[in-house]
Order: C-alpha cells, then sequence, then structure tokens
C-alpha cells in the first residue's frame, strides 16, 4: 500500500475511488468485505481508503487498499487532490461524513438515505442489520456484489514471541463494556492454573489496568503486554494466540479477522449487531440478553450478570474444541 498522508497525486487521480471509514480497529475490520468487494468490481481504480494513521498495519493486511489517506474522524478529510470518480460512506448513517465525501466533489457517491440529504439516493438505514452485513447492502443496492463471509485476513509478516498464549484483553473504549477487572483475574488465574501461557493486552491508557489483572491472577509482570505493543505487534500476538478473552471491543474483531479461538463478552448491545458473525464456529459470544446505554459511564448490568465461573467454563470448551482441531 503506498505510504502517502494527505493529497491525491492529480496525474493518478482519474478513477480513484475514496471510502472513507475513520474510526477504529472494529470499525475497519467489520468494513473489509465491503472494501474487497470495491476491490473485485472496480479492479482498475485507485481504492483510497481515509482513515486514522495508526490503522495503517491493518490497512495493509485487507489486500484492497491502495493508498491511506489519514482521517482522524467526521470534519478530518483533508482532500486536495482532484475529485474522485466514486465516494463511498462506509463511515456512518451521516449526514457528515456524507458532507466530508461531498466536498471531494465525486463524481458519484455511494451512501445512505438520511432526510439533511434530500437530493441524495441511497437504500435505507436500518440498524438492526450487523455492521458487516450493512456496508456490504450499502454497496449491494448499488449493483456491486459483496460477499460478507470475505472477512479473513493473513497475519502480519513479523512473528511475535508471544505466540500460542491465551490473550486477555480487560480494556475497552467504553466504560459500559469494560467487564470487572477481577472477573478476568478469576479467569485467567484458572487458566494458568490449567498450564495455558497468558498473555495480557491493552493500550498505554490500559497498563494500569492490565497490570491490576496480573497481580491479581499471580501472572508474572512481563506477560502484561499492555502499552508495549504497537498495532501490528499486537494484531501478531491476537494471530497467534490459542484464544482471546476480551470485551465487545476491536481486539474482538481482530480474533474474528485472523480465525483465532475466542469468547468475547457484550453488555448493552447484542452481538447480533457487532459481535462474530453466527457462522465462525469458534468464537463465542456471551452476552445476558438486555440492551442498555453503550455509552454509560459504568459497566453495563447486563454485563455484570456474566459470571466468572460460566466465562472461564466456555474458554475452557473453547480451548478444547481448538486443540481437537489440531490434532
Amino acid at each position: 500500500m503506498t505510504d502517502q498522508s494527505a493529497t491525491a497525486d492529480p496525474e493518478t487521480a482519474d478513477g480513484t475511488v475514496l471510502a472513507l471509514r475513520a474510526l477504529g480497529i472494529g470499525d475497519l475490520m467489520t468494513a473489509v468485505p465491503a472494501l474487497r468487494a470495491l476491490r473485485r468490481a472496480l479492479p482498475g481504480r485507485r481504492i483510497v481508503l481515509a482513515a486514522p494513521e495508526r490503522l495503517r498495519p491493518l490497512a495493509d493486511l485487507v489486500e484492497a487498499v491502495d493508498v491511506l489517506h489519514p482521517t482522524a474522524g467526521v470534519g478530518g478529510l483533508d482532500w486536495h487532490g482532484e475529485a474522485p470518480e466514486l465516494a463511498v460512506n462506509l463511515h456512518g448513517e451521516g449526514p457528515r461524513s456524507a458532507y466530508d465525501l461531498l466536498g471531494t466533489g465525486p463524481g458519484e457517491l455511494i451512501t445512505h438515505q438520511h432526510p439533511d440529504l434530500p437530493g441524495v439516493a441511497g437504500p435505507p438505514w436500518r440498524p438492526e442489520l450487523h455492521e458487516i452485513d450493512r456496508w456490504c447492502r450499502l454497496l449491494e443496492a448499488r449493483g456491486l456484489d459483496a460477499d460478507p463471509t470475505d472477512l479473513l485476513l493473513a497475519p502480519p509478516p513479523r512473528p511475535t514471541p508471544h505466540a500460542g498464549t491465551v490473550v486477555v484483553h480487560p480494556g475497552a473504549r467504553e466504560s459500559a463494556n469494560r467487564w470487572p477487572a477481577d472477573r478476568f483475574a478469576h479467569v485467567a488465574q484458572a487458566l494458568q492454573d490449567d498450564g495455558q501461557e497468558i498473555t495480557i493486552t491493552g493500550d498505554h491508557d490500559e497498563i494500569a489496568l492490565a497490570r491490576s489483572v496480573a497481580t491479581a491472577a499471580g501472572i508474572a509482570p512481563w506477560r502484561v503486554m499492555a502499552g508495549r505493543t504497537n498495532l501490528e505487534e499486537l494484531a501478531a500476538i491476537v494471530a497467534s494466540a490459542r484464544l482471546v478473552l476480551c470485551g465487545d471491543t476491536g481486539v474482538a474483531h481482530l480474533a474474528t479477522a485472523f480465525g483465532t479461538p475466542s469468547v468475547v463478552l457484550f453488555g448493552p448491545m447484542p452481538p447480533t449487531l457487532w459481535g462474530p458473525p453466527p457462522w465462525r464456529r469458534r468464537h463465542r459470544a456471551l452476552w445476558a440478553g438486555r440492551r442498555g446505554d453503550p455509552h454509560g459511564d459504568r459497566p453495563d448490568p447486563g454485563l455484570l450478570e456474566l459470571a466468572w465461573e460460566d466465562v472461564l467454563e466456555r474458554s475452557r470448551e473453547t480451548l478444547a474444541v481448538a486443540e481437537r482441531r489440531l490434532r
């Protein structure tokens, strides 16, 4: 993928397809089938992905993106090249994301209907759709075939010294999705007692959380990788793991993309919207069955209904199934 930071080359801008998805790890992973559909349908075009710079290592693995155009979010699309032939709003319902793309002067815009955009056609926004299906159906409404099962990634090219471990990722961007640290510690300690090697991951803001889980579980400090990995290294750890245990966050989507067995804990949002697709049998989504506020400032009550003993049992079952497949 081209290392391009801000502007499109006027000499090559003709035939450019600009796709906006300026969000996080999980958001990019759920857009992989749609990006690959654009590549298949428009093989002679240059696919430009407007997304945060930190996602570059993952964009490289999608094998459908020619250029990453660093974009921090809505309002951050700083496009100074010639108008793209096609702009595709994979970012959200709109209208702000659609306005960003319209500002590039595209020959055509693919987006959802919105009352603030009466002159722009598109399918209606359907909140009940799984995020993967949403973007595939958006393209299908335009006549472009999309395969929602085309979401697997090859592992990062650089190996990791932490291969073959159970990854415990206790953090999440939203407080509502954070299962209590002491429960993660109970499960991690039991799996370590079973003979599993544990790696605890997280970003720089989750170092204290990860260390608290390790301390409570009796896990060696050097197994805490929170704040010590870049995204490529984190992806390599997840891709080579025996199991990933986490909440509804980006690492769960990495596990799905790499085919790594996972146990994912859901709180305010059902797994039918953001969880592993049901045909991906090596992933277990646990949910109490009731929705809540995804932006709440404390763990969702439904998430707290998930007992650590049940999560441990599902983790052991998932590991056993994975081990049988390897025999």
